[in-house]
């Protein structure tokens, strides 16, 4: 029996990891890094009202394309480039409620950019599975965009 956690296993290993071959764990990208991978494909204009987004002027924010408390993972593909003010004011509206909404206040919204997020959703839900909740939103969605 082992007593007090300490030392070396009998097999030569330390709570289960081989001490010669240890490696920290991998980690997804953080929240900056796929905001800044998200503006250098999709362009630095807010999604919804088409402000440029700049450092100190016009915040950039993370979008959710499915809110959180809508079911919508924390994944890459779920997530837009918006200015803060968009992101703020669209909360748990639905994209094409939001779209809607921002067209009817003289916004250019990019309905392209939108269906395209959606469509990479969709395929990473199909390829990961699970997010039930996530799918039919994002299905109804897709619909809506075409």
């Amino acid at each position: 029996m082992l007593s007090g956690g300490t030392g070396p296993l009998p097999d030569g290993t330390r709570g289960g990891h081989s001490t010669s071959s240890w490696e920290a764990p991998r980690t997804a990208p953080g929240k900056a890094a796929r905001r800044a991978a998200r503006l250098a494909a999709d362009g630095p204009a807010c999604v919804w009202c088409g402000r440029t987004l700049e450092e100190g002027l016009v915040r950039a924010t993370t979008e959710h394309v499915v809110p959180r408390v809508k079911g919508g993972p924390s994944w890459a593909e779920n997530e837009l480039v918006a200015c803060a003010r968009c992101n703020r004011a669209r909360g748990h509206r639905t994209p094409a409620e939001w779209a809607d909404e921002c067209e009817r206040r003289g916004w250019p919204v990019d309905r392209e950019r939108i269906r395209r997020a959606l469509e990479e959703l969709a395929a990473a839900i199909g390829e990961r599975g699970g997010m039930r909740r996530a799918r039919r939103y994002v299905e109804s969605q897709r619909r809506r965009f075409r």
